[in-house]
């Protein structure tokens, strides 16, 4: 199931999916430790006797965010119960708290008590075996904890002119054993056991009881403050207690507006649809970096149910791209944090591995080091490259010397170095490694033009740094690649470039055989020019796109773009017209191809269309999943996906860039 919220800090990320349940809570880093496993935490409402749980059919649900901020807006209706509630929920721009505003409405016209549940199925650290939880009456919270992880429920509502703390109920309970199923079934009634302490697998359940004046409202909190220990909950809850919960509520509503005070506007033609899709990836695209500077690709635990893992890991091209969108958007920071993570995790030889945990360590691959008896690097080596080619545009908008000189030496010359080398002599290649899409071992046409991005960038930073003599090594290197794409990936009586060269051997010898060369049509040929190597209106290139464009449209009433002929993945529909299904980022690349090569204001209206379609497909609240079905247009994959939204930025600013250049 998608995930329609995301809110987070850049320690704490919870989603919300879209019966408006919590399913994810990553803390103490972005995709790291999902202490919910995906498993939900239910919402119920009880009123004059009868109870619903707001993830129910029964209710009409609205899943949004407030306007430029992270704040949501989630709108709940129940008419047999004649209520409406308007929830707003954060997680605090600086202290790992989670906290939520319910405004609860009378429709039936006669006061009532309303009593609130909330449940919390929690899996601590990613496994539900010796968690705690207790009820402590000081506070009249309810805690969770696991060694150094603690987790401590309150509630509150107003009185007067201050507020009162605490839960009316609550219910401490064992799950997933000998049949049971977890406290929230005791809410169902409308009463709370108290049971108030549980080990081993365990959840709780809490409730807050308001009196709704007849056609009137009534307001009530609850958080989950996070921390190492008890001291570390209860300084955050006693924040709470003393600013008013509220207060937080307003500060993070603020912080998120400021953060995106940079944004430039739009041209007229740019629709307020588009225009606030890119201002809502903006900050989708900070809730998935990690304060230590990983850029998750997703956080959306479901993929674990069919494939035993899940995106939220750092993948070094995915974060190069992210941060090269951060970069040209002006927020130079979280990608400054990126390119340090980086330098920490590159390996002594010069390349970049698969992918990484937030904190640095290696994570899961199913790359291996062996390939027919023989060791093979299991890298993409467009990871490494395009690091070094977003590196650049940093230093080379924002010109932080003295951030850059460390990074020259550890991460800048020693991926060049590993590049230039990596490379087959007779045909000045790259050698073969994965695709893009984790699916091919090759010399892929996407990997020939980010290694040849790269090793510019490379030659760049020498020249900076008074190099001349690596410098020309590094251009000397890329300009081999230029010359055996040409020569070696262009198909003749095709008409296009082929998205891959297969080699059985450390290299093609300098020889390619008809066997040897993919003819399938593949959206990543886009990387020929993507990355500069190419003009996007060469002759060569635009007949590319032309093949790109009417093979891989996907014929049904949802379009967009597939990946490549003959996508399987996530594939549910295999009938003529359908090539894969529609991604949003190859979509994207699309667009940007009509962008660069408009020579008119006019000729940019394709370039719109397609954006306007993106926006047409993300959820409600604007989310974008890695792709969508071709006939309902429902998310498939993960949701949200990062990159889809770093591609939409991308392709807003070099839209608006155009536009200028063109007037």
């Amino acid at each position: 199931m998608p995930r329609d919220i995301t809110l987070s800090n850049g320690s704490m990320l919870v989603n919300f999916d879209r019966r408006y349940q919590v399913r994810d809570l990553y803390w103490p880093r972005v995709g790291q430790e999902n202490h919910t496993m995906g498993h939900p935490w239910h919402f119920g409402v009880w009123a004059d006797g009868t109870f619903s749980w707001t993830d129910g059919d029964d209710w009409e649900r609205h899943l949004d965010y407030e306007e430029h901020t992270l704040v949501s807006r989630v709108t709940l209706r129940h008419a047999g119960l004649g209520l409406a509630l308007l929830c707003e929920d954060i997680v605090d721009f600086h202290e790992d708290l989670y906290l939520r505003q319910i405004t609860v409405t009378d429709e039936s016209g006669r006061e009532r008590e309303v009593r609130l549940f909330f449940s919390h199925d929690l899996h601590i650290m990613g496994y539900a075996v010796g968690d705690s939880a207790y009820y402590e009456p000081e506070r009249r919270a309810v805690f969770h904890y696991k060694d150094k992880r603690w987790f401590m429920i309150n509630v509150a509502r107003p009185r007067g002119d201050s507020w009162e703390l605490g839960v009316d109920q609550w219910a401490v309970g064992v799950k997933e054993t000998e049949g049971r199923v977890g406290t929230w079934i005791d809410a169902e009634d409308g009463e709370l056991s108290g049971n108030s302490v549980a080990q081993g697998s365990v959840d709780s359940t809490v409730a807050i009881h308001l009196t709704v004046p007849a056609g009137g409202e009534a307001i009530a909190w609850y958080w989950v403050a996070v921390g190492e220990d008890f001291r570390a909950v209860t300084r955050i809850n006693r924040n709470v207690r003393q600013k008013g919960p509220a207060a937080f509520l307003d500060r993070t509503r603020h912080y998120w507006g400021l953060w995106l005070s940079k944004d430039g506007g739009c041209p007229a033609e740019v629709s307020d649809d588009i225009h606030r899709l890119y201002l809502r990836s903006l900050l989708l695209l900070r809730t998935h970096i990690d304060n230590e500077g990983a850029i998750i690709a997703a956080t959306d635990f479901d993929t674990a149910r069919s494939f035993s893992d899940t995106y939220a890991y750092c993948w070094p091209r995915d974060g190069a791209l992210i941060a090269s969108a951060l970069i040209d958007a002006g927020y130079e920071e979280p990608a400054r944090r990126f390119f340090s993570f980086c330098h920490r995790v590159i390996s002594d030889e010069g390349y970049l591995l698969h992918k990484f945990n937030a904190d640095g360590s290696l994570a899961s691959s199913w790359h291996g080091w062996v390939e027919e008896g023989k060791k093979r690097l299991p890298v993409q080596e467009d990871e490494t490259a395009l690091v070094l080619w977003a590196l650049w545009k940093h230093f080379d908008r924002y010109r932080e010397v003295e951030f850059i000189k460390p990074l020259y030496r550890g991460l800048v010359i020693r991926a060049a170095n590993w590049m230039a080398a990596y490379r087959d002599p007779a045909t000045g290649l790259p050698l073969p490694s994965w695709d893009l899409w984790e699916e091919r071992l090759g010399i892929h046409a996407w990997t020939v033009g980010a290694t040849w991005g790269g090793l510019q960038a490379a030659a760049n930073f020498a020249d900076c740094f008074g190099e001349e003599g690596m410098a020309d090594v590094y251009r000397a290197a890329a300009d081999e690649i230029r010359s055996g794409a040409e020569k070696y990936l262009w198909i003749e009586d095709a008409g296009h470039y082929a998205r891959m060269i297969t080699s059985p051997d450390d290299g093609v010898g300098g020889e390619v055989s008809r066997d040897q060369v993919d003819r399938a049509v593949d959206a990543s040929i886009a990387g020929l020019w993507f990355f500069g190597m190419f003009d996007a209106a060469d002759e060569r290139m635009a007949a590319t796109v032309d093949k790109v464009r009417s093979r891989l449209w996907v014929n049904t009433d949802i379009g967009g773009m597939a990946r490549y002929e003959g996508d399987n993945f996530h594939r549910h529909h295999h009938e003529d017209g359908i090539p894969g299904n529609p991604w949003f980022l190859c979509t994207l690349w699309l667009a940007e191809w009509l962008i660069a090569t408009a020579r008119s204001r006019d000729d940019l209206g394709q370039a719109l269309e397609l954006m306007q379609w993106v926006t047409a497909k993300a959820l409600p609240s604007g989310v974008m999943a890695e792709q969508v079905d071709p006939h309902t247009g429902e998310p498939l994959s993960v949701s949200p996906l990062t990159w889809s939204h770093a591609a939409l930025v991308t392709a807003v600013l070099r839209y608006r860039a155009r536009w200028a250049e063109l007037g």
